[in-house]
């Protein structure tokens, strides 16, 4: 039989008391925090310095296209 704390039993009685503390309307909410708590916590370990899940191509891309949008403006 599985033995320790993290046995089916445990995880199962874990779980009723998060569903009672939390309630069923707030579990998806606590699921999407704890999901990008994980990510940030990777990226930081990592040592990625954007933390707000944007990667530099994505910036580059919009400065490069607000600049070609000012160029076109300004050749009438």
């Amino acid at each position: 039989m599985i033995s320790g704390i993290l046995s089916p039993m445990h995880l199962i009685v874990i779980l009723i008391i998060v569903l009672i503390i939390f309630g069923p309307g707030k579990l998806p909410d606590l699921g999407n925090s704890l999901g990008k708590s994980i990510k940030n916590f990777k990226k930081a370990v990592n040592g990625d310095e954007n933390l707000d899940g944007s990667s530099d191509s994505k910036k580059i891309n919009a400065a490069d296209s607000a600049s070609t949008a000012k160029k076109t403006d300004g050749s009438h």
